[in-house]
């Protein structure tokens, strides 16, 4: 889609959605005032992520108001003729959610999102068409899931003091 086929309503809908990311990122911020900002283990406090999370988002609405505005989102794919969303596909995410939920106090951060990072790949992949229920496919999505949840575990818990469910107790799981 180029932009001399956006209309006046297009363009403003997607004005409201780069507005909308701005008062997120505003609403971040004002309950980022409320947290402590006494330093942790790691030197920065429990406030340092809100912080940046909400500086982030700033910035990306921001820019999305700033694209709105100049003639629309450019290179948007055409709207495909479906007529619904792919169910399936909001099952797989749905469950990956749900399962991290219900799991997070059993199994513990790292496994529960890697479950999660699983599921969502799953019906994301169905979405689009690209279906993969090989075992190595599995596996794979596995050792990715592993190698995000785990930097995020091991920086929550040892460098900002922030307590997550873990496996055992050492702190590592």
């Amino acid at each position: 889609m180029n932009q001399a086929t956006l209309s006046p309503t297009q363009i403003r809908l997607q004005t409201v959605v780069g507005a909308g990311v701005v008062l997120l990122a505003l609403g971040l911020a004002a309950g980022a005032v409320s947290i402590p900002s006494a330093a942790g283990y790691g030197g920065v406090g429990p406030n340092f992520l809100p912080w940046v999370i909400s500086a982030a988002l700033l910035i990306c609405g921001v820019f999305i108001v700033r694209e709105a505005r100049t003639g629309g989102f450019r290179f948007l794919e055409e709207p495909t003729d479906a007529v619904h969303g792919h169910w399936p596909g909001f099952a797989w995410v749905s469950a990956g959610l749900l399962a991290n939920a219900a799991l997070i106090t059993t199994i513990g951060f790292i496994f529960s999102c890697t479950l999660c990072f699983v599921l969502a790949v799953q019906g994301l992949r169905g979405a689009e068409g690209r279906a993969d229920r090989r075992p190595v496919a599995w596996l794979k999505d596995v050792l990715i899931g592993l190698a995000i949840s785990a930097p995020v575990f091991w920086t929550f818990t040892k460098f900002l003091a922030i307590n997550l469910p873990g496996l055992t107790s050492s702190g590592w799981l």
